[in-house]
């Protein structure tokens, strides 16, 4: 997910329920069947890296729902990450579908995924349907940019 689909600048008046947090025993926000601490988690605490340009993908959506902006900066091609992440903690991310991906293996530079991510805000729902571009720096897959879909 990019930059504008991080960006919020509208808050929400009253407080809104904060989820608990995410545990290594939780299911993986990223929609696969294994614990976050066994997926996504492990790409978030820096012990392993992602290996297709897919889990990068994924291990970017569960940091957007651990708002882990950390893990969003460190995992951006440095020709086009911002210099700040401002995540708005009123966004509840809801799902994850992956529509389809090219390239991105261990045998490949380059990879795009295709996504639909579903989140709630302010008492809406909605959804961002995104082609989000990837490639490898310093051998480590890393976010490139994004073309916006309907």
């Amino acid at each position: 997910m990019s930059r504008r689909s991080a960006r919020g600048t509208s808050r929400s008046p009253r407080s809104r329920p904060v989820p608990p947090p995410l545990t290594s025993a939780s299911p993986c926000p990223c929609g696969l069947t294994v614990p976050y601490g066994d997926c996504c988690g492990r790409f978030h605490s820096g012990s392993a890296a992602a290996p297709t340009a897919e889990l990068l993908m994924r291990s970017r959506y569960s940091a957007f729902v651990a708002q882990d902006a950390a893990y969003l900066m460190r995992s951006w091609h440095p020709d086009t990450r911002p210099a700040t992440l401002d995540l708005d903690p009123d966004t509840r991310w809801q799902g994850l579908d992956i529509l389809a991906t090219t390239d991105g293996s261990a045998f490949h530079t380059t990879g795009t995924v295709t996504f639909r991510a579903h989140y709630a805000h302010g008492g809406e729902s909605g959804s961002l349907h995104e082609q989000s571009r990837f490639a490898r720096h310093d051998g480590a897959w890393v976010y490139l940019d994004a073309v916006f879909t309907r």
